[in-house]
């Protein structure tokens, strides 16, 4: 993405963007104060609740399309012409019942649905006909106007166009836009081109009346080829410098364009064949590719190359395209996909290869890439010198007579680098990866390699520099799940597996028992339990036990920093039962969930009505039942998905992070989470006991070396925050509770932020929707408000507070620094390091609830789950307060920096302010 030098920063104009195109692309919108959307897309569902924005329902004034509901009842003599490029009627705005009309068929119902403002286009339209009364209509479209506002009280209108009319209607317009000042579509030829001088000239002088004669803001919307982000920003950079509101879009107004913000596109579109894994959860593109992509700032859309790919892929929307192929495709399905590829490189969106293309690659295609297939040979090829970023955990092996090398065309050799080339006899280079004119590839076996005799992997080459490099990503703040206000995220939760067991302790109590006594009730840090409905409740597998089980299960969730969750009703180990894998796959007589007789697997059960049990019988009244924690093989399928979805239900687990000393790999590092449909599966952070103890089967204290995952996850970048995660069995062994105990001890002894586990699936949840846009010389960030990090690239310096919006601080980082966020919206200003000028939090263990803060001091309030401890970037004259008292500092563990300041309170909650004295 260029840079942008927009002339408004960060108390400018709002946003406008105007989009009618369908309802799943209305996310990638949620930057804009004010967008124009097309009602009829949403009829069925309301319009997201977005704080920061409005909605503005587009109605066509002088011309109807029969597409529209309430053409049918529309008087044949109304109409007095067509407009043949658009397909649509003209109707008479002097015809006695039109206003009426018009405010009861097509405004009420829209008000109904709780629209307020309305974009009232072809207001000029009437001229299209071949005769018309111009005094009259114009009249017409006054009455109309003063009647919207006589009916719907605080009715909010933008005019396009309409200038002659605007004198006679002060008061009751909040915009005035117009099409076409520079680039316009024309319907006629169907093509987008410059608008001429002389008409541009005339648009201009309307314009500026309204602006300057009328004091009305203008909106402009102009129309460029959508693949042409460089014309689209050149456009909109000269409407601003015109002093009026832009907005860039394609002809349709179905893209992102380019308005007075430039949203920043954060998903990447993975390609995989289906038949390389036994489900998408197991593929290459998921296992490997999409941590990297989620940690450098982006979301993974996933898509099966034996299914019809989406189309266009346009720069608005993606920021790259990733194929991820360890073979080829089905014959019957290779030439459709290099027809993709063909059209999609001409959208100019980058492409970076992984693996292998899944085809040869056909002449035309062939040629648009600047490939040519290198002739196999026996003879020995001598490598070249690799780049940088090749021999990352792994040596490049040397190519074997399998291995697909290309040459490099004439035109595309000067365009590209070379990662990985071969020379052979021939003395022209023989190529397995490189950095394109179009993006980049690597092939096979220059990828992954496999550690033998294990189930490891390591990668050749660096993904994260090679991702970055030929998706030509750009620097940008990246939205962080695990950090808040500069510390690592602490989370802990548990399944409720082994609940009944009995410990191996005198006495033998239940597991459940020692769990509650020597790890709950000592550690009073947030943390989440569930339970497994059936061997708790009275109609599970354990009636007899059942009171005593219950009652353990009931002083848990009294406990205020324990949060209740489910494990299900039976605990599924499969929950996709149309993917059999590992024991599935091999053993028929495999059991689907704890053996309950007469009980027929169901998701509704074991989702809504598992919630409904804990809710009813363990928790106090009023206390909170939100998260289903995946059992078994922790890859729900879709329709369970949407079943947690539509019950309001968080849900986490999967993702299998466990990297330790052993296996020191970035490809034991999962991703976020994973999209089904649309619907979000949480991962855990790290994976659980199971794990380190080989299935339970020992060393029973292997849990202690989850504190290495901890570590190789913090440095040399930090991808996860410390999610203690476990099941009740883990008390059941003196060795497990033990490495419990070491465990939550290496935690606590960390500067760390504890949050309850809902607390970090909301910010994941955030990191997917969140927008971040481009403003004047920052950023605009709009989100929910769970996700509160933003992690700057070494590039682009740390925030700057004192010019900022919505931020509280920063503070280093392993890769930059954070900026700390007061809430969900925010505009960050960067600069290189250095000293704010304003106190500024440094960073804390609690979240901030409100942030009120000038030179000269002012006030903060921290809320957290336990004795709060702070750092402040203070001026030393300033004075800390609290409770009516001055703080004292606690003594600095950097004494060489005076600017900061660190203190402690016992409370969990406090307001503090902040005295300086004027200099």
């Amino acid at each position: 993405m260029a840079a942008l030098c927009w002339p408004l920063a960060a108390h400018a104009a709002p946003a406008v963007a105007l989009y009618y195109g369908e309802r799943a692309g209305l996310a990638d919108f949620r930057a804009f104060d004010l967008v124009v959307v097309d009602p009829d897309h949403y009829r069925q569902q309301p319009l997201p609740a977005w704080d920061g924005t409005q909605f503005y329902a587009y109605a066509s004034v002088t011309e109807v399309q029969p597409s529209r509901a309430y053409y049918a009842d529309i008087p044949v003599d109304w109409k007095i012409g067509r407009n043949p490029a658009w397909g649509s009627d003209l109707i008479d705005q002097s015809a006695p019942g039109w206003p009426e009309f018009f405010a009861t068929r097509v405004i009420a119902p829209l008000w109904a649905q709780g629209y307020r403002g309305f974009f009232l286009d072809t207001l000029d339209s009437y001229r299209l006909a071949e005769r018309f009364d111009e005094q009259a209509q114009q009249q017409g479209l006054v009455q109309l106007i003063r009647g919207l506002h006589q009916r719907f009280p605080g009715i909010r209108l933008m005019l396009n166009r309409g200038f002659d009319i605007v004198p006679q209607l002060p008061g009751q317009i909040e915009w005035v836009a117009a099409e076409s000042l520079y680039r316009r579509w024309n319907a006629t030829q169907r093509q987008y081109e410059e608008v001429p001088e002389a008409d541009r000239s005339w648009l201009l002088g309307q314009l500026q009346q309204v602006r300057e004669r009328h004091g009305l803001p203008v909106l402009v919307i102009d129309y460029v080829p959508p693949h042409d982000r460089t014309l689209a920003r050149a456009t909109a950079q000269k409407i601003l410098a015109d002093g009026f509101t832009p907005w860039v879009s394609n002809a349709e107004l179905s893209g992102v364009g380019m308005g007075s913000i430039e949203p920043v596109a954060r998903k990447v579109l993975m390609i995989y064949n289906a038949e390389e894994s036994p489900s998408v959860n197991y593929s290459v593109a998921h296992r490997f590719l999409q941590m990297p992509l989620n940690h450098l700032g982006y979301t993974v859309e996933l898509r099966d190359a034996l299914e019809p790919l989406p189309e266009p892929i346009l720069p608005d929307r993606y920021a790259g395209i990733v194929l991820s192929f360890s073979g080829y495709l089905p014959e019957g399905k290779q030439a459709a996909l290099a027809a993709w590829i063909e059209r999609q490189l001409a959208h100019k969106v980058p492409m970076a290869v992984v693996g292998g293309f899944g085809l040869t690659p056909p002449p035309g295609l062939a040629r648009k890439l600047g490939l040519e297939s290198a002739a196999r040979t026996s003879a020995p090829l001598e490598p070249l010198p690799y780049h940088a970023m090749v021999g990352l955990e792994a040596p490049p092996p040397k190519p074997g007579n399998d291995v697909e090398l290309f040459l490099l065309s004439a035109q595309e050799k000067p365009q590209a680098s070379p990662l990985v080339a071969f020379r052979g006899k021939s003395q022209r280079e023989q190529v397995a990866a490189a950095l394109t004119s179009w993006g980049g590839f690597v092939l096979e076996p220059y990828t992954l390699v496999n550690v033998p005799g294990t189930e490891y992997s390591r990668w050749v080459i660096d993904p994260f520099a090679f991702l970055t490099q030929a998706l030509r990503l750009p620097a940008i703040p990246v939205p962080d799940t695990t950090t808040e206000n500069g510390r690592r995220l602490l989370l802990a939760h548990v399944d409720g597996d082994g609940f009944p067991s009995l410990a191996e302790l005198p006495g033998s109590p239940l597991a459940a028992e020692v769990l509650l006594r020597d790890v709950f009730m000592r550690y009073r840090i947030p943390q989440t339990m569930s339970v497994i409905e059936a061997e708790v409740a009275p109609h599970g597998l354990y009636p007899a036990q059942s009171p005593q089980l219950q009652a353990i299960a009931k002083a848990m969730f009294k406990l205020p920093h324990i949060e209740a969750a489910s494990h299900t009703y039976s605990h599924p180990f499969l929950w996709d039962r149309a993917v059999r894998h590992g024991v599935f796959k091999d053993d028929g007589s495999a059991a689907y969930q704890l053996p309950l007789p007469n009980y027929r697997f169901d998701l509704q059960r074991e989702i809504v009505g598992s919630i409904a049990y804990i809710r009813d019988h363990l928790v106090p009244q009023g206390k909170p039942v939100r998260i289903l924690q995946w059992s078994g093989d922790t890859a729900p399928s879709t329709e369970a998905l949407k079943i947690t979805e539509e019950a309001g239900l968080l849900n986490i687990n999967g993702g299998d992070t466990f990297i330790t000393r052993a296996n020191p790999s970035l490809t034991a590092i999962g991703a976020l989470g994973i999209h089904k449909a649309g619907h979000l599966q949480v991962y855990a952070p790290i994976t659980n006991e199971n794990i380190y103890t080989n299935l339970w089967k020992g060393p029973f204290y292997g849990f202690e070396r989850a504190i290495e995952t901890f570590e190789l996850t913090n440095a040399p970048r930090r991808i996860k925050p410390v999610g203690i995660y476990y099941h009740t069995y883990s008390a059941s062994k003196p060795a497990g509770l033990k490495a419990l105990h070491k465990v939550y001890g290496w935690a606590l002894a960390q500067p760390l932020h504890p949050v309850f586990t809902s607390e970090f699936i909301a910010k994941v949840q955030d990191f997917h929707g969140l927008a971040l846009a481009r403003e004047g010389e920052g950023w605009r960030v709009r989100g929910n408000g769970a996700l509160r990090t933003l992690r700057l690239p070494t590039v682009l310096g740390a925030a700057q507070p004192e010019r900022s919006r919505g931020v509280a601080g920063w503070s280093e980082g392993p890769e930059g620094t954070y900026a700390h966020l007061t809430g969900g919206q925010a505009w960050l200003r960067a600069a290189p390091m250095q000293t704010p000028a304003a106190p500024a939090l440094r960073d804390a263990n609690a979240r901030i609830t409100h942030w009120d803060m000038q030179a000269q001091g002012g006030e903060f309030q921290l809320q957290g789950h336990g004795p709060l401890e702070f750092s402040l970037h203070i001026p030393s004259p300033c004075q800390v307060r609290a409770h009516q008292r001055t703080l004292a500092p606690q003594s600095s563990p950097t004494p060489a920096r005076t600017d900061i300041r660190h203190y402690r309170l016992n409370d969990v909650t406090a307001r503090i302010q902040i005295h300086c004295p004027a200099r």
